[in-house]
C-alpha cells in the first residue's frame, strides 16, 4: 500500500522553521532500523517496507550491514511531512559503533530514544543517553513493540522515570496489552490504526481508560505549566490549558531538557507513525528555535540563511562508483553548488560539487541548502570529519566532536608481503572516515595497533579493507609496551680496548646508576662538574651527570658520546630487551689515549658499561596500568568481580550509575587483551568498559619471569 504523501515532486528547499533534524538512538535491537523504515512508508517515500531479515532497508544498506543483519553506520534520510523535512539519523545501537552516535546527536536537535518494549532500559539506551546529556540536546522517548503481548509498558515507564529522571513525562499510552491502539493524552483521543492503514481511527476514549487518561492528562498539563511562568498563571486562572499552548510549553520545556516526552508505536506494524511525525513537525524544535550554535572561539553562530556561509562535516565515507561523500549540517548563510569556501583546519579552497538530500544509498540533487539543514556533496579534496568550511578570510570555527578512547586493540599485519604500504593507505582512509579508529604505530615494538571500541569494531574495518582497497590482514595480539628500571644504585667500571694495527680504540669509564628521583642528591664522593636531562623518543627521562675531576676524561670531547652509547643501550634493557624507563648515570672516573681514544670507543664503553650496571641495580620489568571503569547490571557484578580479579585487577570500589553499577579498577594492561568481548558474554551484552593509561609499576615476580622467558624465546628464534 502506498505512503500518505506519495507523490513525484521535484526536492523542495527548507527554510530552518521547516526542519526538524532527529537522531534515533538506542541499543541494538530497539528498532531504530525499522522505525525510519515505517517512516519512509507513512511519508510516501517508499512503496513498500523492507526488513532486517531480508536485508532491504534502507537504511541498512552496506554490504557489512547485510551480512550482519544489523546497523554498523549512521544513515541520513529525509521524510517529507505536512510541508516540513524531517531529517533522520538512524544510528547503529551496538556500542562498538558509539563514534556513529556521538557525531549524529552533534548535528541533531532531538535524541529519540527507541526503547524495546519487552526488554526495558537497556544498556546502549543508558550510554546514548549519557552522549545527550553531555550535548545538552532536547529528547524524547519512544516505546516501540507495543503490539506483542509481553511488552510491559507501565513498568517501564517506571524504569524511564527512576533513570532518566521526573522530566520523561507520559503522552501516550497503549490501551491495553498487544493491542493496535493508542491513547495520546495531550489529544484526548484513543487511535486505532487497522492493519493496512496508515492513518489511525480516532474516537473517544475507552471507558476502561478514561480515569488514567484525565490523570496523566493533568500530570501533563502540570508538567508544562511548571517550567514556564506564563502558562503557569494561565493554567491557575483557567484550570486547564489549550493543546496549542501545551504544545508551545511542550516544545520551550524540551529545549531547555525539563521534559522528555514518552510516544509509543509498533515499527514493524507501522502503529502510531503518522501521529509521531506530527508530533515532530508540530511540537520538536526546529534548528531556528534552537540556541546558536557555539564556536570553538566562545562566540556564537545563529541560523541565518542570509548570513555567512559556515558548514560542518560530521561524516565522511566513501561509497563504490561515487567517491568521498561528505555529509554536512548548515550552520549559516546558504550553500549552492559552485560555492568556494575555506577549510578551516587545512586552509584549502574546496568548491562545492552537486548537494545532495539523503535517503541510505539513494540521493536526490537540490538546488541550494539552507541554515539548519543537513545534507551531503562529493568529491571534496582535502576535507574530513570534524573539519569546518567557512568564507576565506573569515575565522568561523565550529568544535570538533570528542571521539571516544579505544577499547580494544589488536596487531595488524597483510598476508601478502609487499602490500605493507596498501595497508597503510587503506587504514588511514578508515581512520579519516571513523576517527573513533585509531593506528598506533610503534618502531620500538615493531608492530602496527589497530584500536576502537570492540572486536566488532575492528571486524568491520577489516572487511572493509579487503572489500574496498583489496588488502587482507591478519590481527594478533599486541605485544605490551613494558619498560625496565631500576629499584637501587649500583657503580661499575669498564674499559674498551681494541687494537688492529695502526690507530685503535681505548675507553675507560666509571658509572653510578640510580632510580630518577627529585630532588637529586649527589652521593658524598661526588663533585656535579655539569648536568643534563635527556628525553627519550618513548617518554623515559635520563638524568646525566659529569662528576669527572682531573681531566681524566675530555667531557667537553666526550660527554655527548657517552650519553649516545647510554641511549642505545635504553632502547633494549638488559632484562628482556625493553626500553628503560627513568634513571640517572653520573660520570665519575674514567681514562683516556691521546691517540686512540675516540667518540667511537666511548660510545661502546658507556653501552657496555650501563648494561652491567644496570643489571647489578636489582632491574625491575615495569608494565602499564589501566584505569578501568566497568558498566554493568547488578545482577551480573559478582561475574565481572570475579573475572577483574583473574586479571590481578585492584578495585578501587564501586558505585551506582543510574540502573547500573559501575566498578572501578587498576588493571594491568597485559590482561586486558579482548576483554570487551569477555565482558559483553559475561553480561549479555549488557556491560561496557572504559580503559585509559594510568601508569607503569613494576609487574610480579612470577609475572616477570614468565615476560623474560618468552622474550628470550623469541630472541633465540
Amino acid at each position: 500500500m502506498p505512503g500518505l504523501n506519495q507523490q513525484e515532486v521535484p526536492m523542495s528547499v527548507y527554510e530552518a522553521t521547516h526542519i526538524r533534524n532527529v537522531a534515533l538512538v538506542g541499543h541494538q535491537g530497539s528498532g531504530k532500523t525499522m522505525l525510519a523504515e515505517a517512516m519512509l512508508y507513512t511519508a510516501g517515500v517508499i512503496s513498500r517496507m523492507g526488513s532486517i531479515e531480508e536485508g532491504n532497508t534502507v537504511s541498512d544498506y552496506h554490504p557489512s550491514e547485510k551480512e550482519r543483519g544489523m546497523s554498523v553506520f549512521t544513515s541520513l534520510l529525509h521524510v517529507p511531512w505536512q510541508d516540513h523535512k524531517i531529517n533522520v539519523l538512524d544510528t547503529p545501537g551496538y556500542p562498538d559503533f558509539v563514534g556513529e552516535v556521538l557525531a549524529a546527536l552533534r548535528v541533531a536537535d532531538l535524541a529519540i530514544y527507541v526503547m524495546n518494549a519487552v526488554e526495558g532500559v537497556q544498556v546502549g539506551t543508558e550510554l546514548a543517553w549519557e552522549y545527550g546529556r553531555e550535548q545538552q540536546i532536547p529528547s524524547m522517548f519512544v516505546v516501540n513493540h507495543l503490539d506483542r503481548a509481553e511488552s510491559d509498558f507501565r513498568t517501564l515507564v517506571a524504569q524511564i522515570k527512576e533513570r532518566f529522571g521526573r522530566g520523561a513525562t507520559v503522552v501516550q499510552i497503549p490501551a491495553g496489552t498487544g493491542t493496535r491502539s493508542i491513547i495520546d493524552v495531550l489529544h484526548m483521543k484513543q487511535l486505532t490504526y487497522p492493519k493496512g492503514s496508515l492513518q489511525p481511527e480516532e474516537r473517544e476514549i475507552d471507558p476502561a481508560f478514561q480515569e488514567e487518561a484525565e490523570a496523566l492528562h493533568t500530570a501533563l498539563i502540570e508538567d508544562i505549566a511548571e517550567n514556564d511562568e506564563g502558562l503557569m498563571e494561565l493554567y491557575f486562572e483557567k484550570g486547564t490549558l489549550t493543546e496549542d499552548e501545551m504544545r508551545k510549553g511542550l516544545r520551550a520545556a524540551m529545549i531547555r531538557r525539563q521534559l522528555f516526552p514518552i510516544f509509543v508505536v509498533s515499527a514493524t506494524e507501522v502503529i502510531g507513525i503518522s501521529r509521531l511525525l506530527s508530533f515532530l513537525v508540530n511540537v520538536a524544535p526546529s534548528p531556528a528555535d534552537m540556541p546558536p550554535a557555539k564556536l570553538a572561539d566562545g562566540g556564537t553562530l545563529a541560523p541565518d540563511p542570509s548570513g555567512p556561509p559556515v558548514a560542518f562535516i560530521f561524516r565522511t565515507m566513501a561509497e563504490q562508483h561515487v567517491g568521498d561523500f561528505s555529509y554536512f549540517r548548515v550552520y549559516s548563510g546558504t550553500l549552492e553548488q559552485g560555492l568556494d569556501l575555506e577549510n578551516a583546519q587545512t586552509g584549502t579552497v574546496e568548491r562545492l560539487g552537486a548537494l545532495y538530500a539523503m535517503n541510505g544509498r539513494e540521493r536526490e540533487a537540490v538546488p541550494r541548502m539552507v541554515a539548519g539543514d543537513l545534507g551531503a556533496t562529493v568529491k571534496l579534496r582535502d576535507t574530513h570529519t570534524n573539519n569546518t568550511l567557512r568564507p576565506k578570510g573569515t575565522s568561523f570555527v565550529l568544535p570538533p566532536i570528542a571521539f571516544p578512547e579505544p577499547r580494544y586493540a589488536v596487531a595488524v599485519r597483510p598476508l601478502r608481503e609487499g602490500d605493507e604500504d596498501k595497508m597503510m593507505q587503506g587504514l588511514h582512509q578508515l581512520v579519516e572516515e571513523d576517527p573513533s579508529l585509531q593506528i598506533i604505530q610503534d618502531p620500538l615494538l615493531r608492530q602496527i595497533v589497530l584500536a576502537g571500541q570492540g572486536e566488532m569494531h575492528l571486524e568491520i574495518a577489516r572487511f572493509r579493507l579487503k572489500n574496498r582497497f583489496g588488502v587482507e590482514v591478519e590481527f594478533v595480539k599486541p605485544k605490551v609496551a613494558y619498560r625496565e628500571t631500576i629499584q637501587t644504585s649500583a657503580r661499575t667500571s669498564y674499559r674498551h680496548k681494541k687494537q688492529t694495527g695502526g690507530a685503535g680504540q681505548f675507553a675507560d669509564i666509571s658509572i653510578h646508576v640510580e632510580p630518577l628521583t627529585e630532588p637529586f642528591e649527589p652521593p658524598s664522593d661526588i663533585t656535579v662538574r655539569g648536568e643534563v636531562t635527556v628525553e627519550t623518543n618513548w617518554g623515559a627521562r635520563v638524568h646525566f651527570v659529569d662528576a669527572i675531576v682531573g681531566g681524566v676524561i675530555d667531557m667537553k670531547r666526550f660527554f655527548g658520546a657517552i650519553q649516545k652509547g647510554v641511549l642505545e643501550a635504553m632502547q633494549n634493557g638488559p632484562i628482556a630487551g625493553y626500553p628503560v624507563g627513568d634513571v640517572r648515570v653520573i660520570i665519575y672516573h674514567g681514562g683516556m689515549h691521546p691517540v686512540d681514544s675516540n667518540e667511537a670507543a666511548f660510545k661502546t664503553a658507556a653501552r657496555m658499561a650501563f648494561r652491567e650496571a644496570f643489571k647489578k641495580a636489582q632491574p625491575v620489568l615495569l608494565e602499564p596500568i589501566d584505569e578501568v571503569e566497568v558498566i554493568v547490571p547488578d545482577t551480573f557484578t559478582g561475574d565481572v568481580m570475579g573475572d577483574l580479579n583473574t586479571r590481578r585487577a585492584r578495585i578501587q570500589g564501586i558505585e551506582m550509575e543510574g540502573v547500573f553499577q559501575k566498578i572501578k579498577a587498576y588493571v594491568p594492561e597485559a590482561e586486558l587483551y579482548r576483554y570487551a568481548t569477555t565482558l559483553r558474554s559475561l553480561t549479555q551484552g549488557r556491560g561496557i568498559h572504559r580503559a585509559r593509561f594510568s601508569h607503569y609499576e613494576p609487574m610480579p615476580r612470577h609475572v616477570q619471569e614468565k615476560v623474560v622467558a618468552e622474550a628470550e624465546a623469541m630472541q633465540a628464534a
